[in-house]
């Protein structure tokens, strides 16, 4: 077996590892302990990563297919892999509502440090300076400061909530429908962000950087059908929902355990931000 075939069928492994644990977890242990949630959470977890593979082999089916570069094709496979992981967070905040809110903040804290990673990583130039991508300076600055700037009101609110409020004032705290009008914010400066990545990049032009380059098809020069890459997607859909659902029960047990034992939900969001940060 060659070796990108090999690849290419890890994530079914992944899959079927997963499922066969989410099983074992939900039929084979009846008590609600400590076996059951590590179990279901392990292979929940596996079972996201598998959907996401899916996902990402149907984005690059369909990228190939319509000779998109490997830019874009790389931001709709990134796009598409956060699919899961959302419907994971989904259950997690259905189990542990606040849980799930300090969970999904931690999980942004490591995707912002992660890329300060990157980009403190990126090879530098004889007098030290460091070049992100062009597609990525020239389409995402703006939008970059423009979310930070969504990030910051959001942190400096809760901070004046917290050290302006007092014991009887029960109503400073963000409410419902604080959260919607920010996330409605965020939703939108990604759909702009795509938006514009798409315009600018799904016409002749002549190519910025290296990324700026048509994705290379496959070296038997064979494409995927249309019906193959509904099929990931949707097949990635549906698996995500049941990895989804086992890592909520394990954030449900994990809480309770935890607050039985005298630890803070804290503790415990620290412990599932692990998971959804490993997605």
């Amino acid at each position: 077996m060659s070796e990108n075939s090999h690849e290419s069928k890890q994530w079914l492994w992944l899959l079927i590892i997963g499922l066969v644990l989410v099983a074992i977890g939900n039929f084979a242990i009846t008590e609600h302990g400590w076996l059951k949630g590590i179990v279901l959470g392990i292979g929940g977890l596996i079972v996201v990563f598998a959907s996401s593979e899916m996902m990402i082999h149907a984005v690059d089916g369909y990228a190939k297919r319509k000779k998109m570069n490997s830019f874009v094709a790389g931001t709709m496979a990134g796009l598409s892999s956060n699919i899961p992981e959302l419907v994971m967070l989904a259950f997690v905040l259905l189990a542990t509502p606040r849980v799930g809110f300090i969970v999904t903040i931690l999980t942004l804290h490591v995707g912002a440090a992660a890329f300060g990673i990157y980009c403190a990583m990126l090879p530098r130039d004889v007098e030290g300076h460091a070049e992100l991508p062009k597609p990525l300076v020239g389409l995402s600055t703006d939008l970059y400061a423009a979310a930070a700037g969504v990030f910051f009101s959001i942190g400096a609110i809760m901070l004046l909530m917290k050290s302006f409020s007092t014991s009887s004032d029960a109503s400073a705290a963000l409410t419902v429908q604080d959260l919607y009008v920010f996330g409605t914010i965020l939703l939108l400066i990604q759909v702009f962000a795509v938006a514009r990545l798409v315009k600018r990049f799904s016409k002749q032009h002549k190519p910025e950087s290296a990324e700026d380059v048509p994705v290379e098809p496959n070296k038997d020069g064979h494409l995927m059908s249309m019906g193959m890459i509904l099929a990931f997607g949707i097949a990635g859909l549906a698996v995500s929902v049941i990895g989804g659902h086992a890592v909520g029960e394990f954030a449900s047990i994990l809480v309770h355990k935890l607050e039985a034992a005298g630890y803070s939900q804290m503790f415990g969001a620290i412990i599932l931000s692990v998971f959804a940060s490993a997605g």
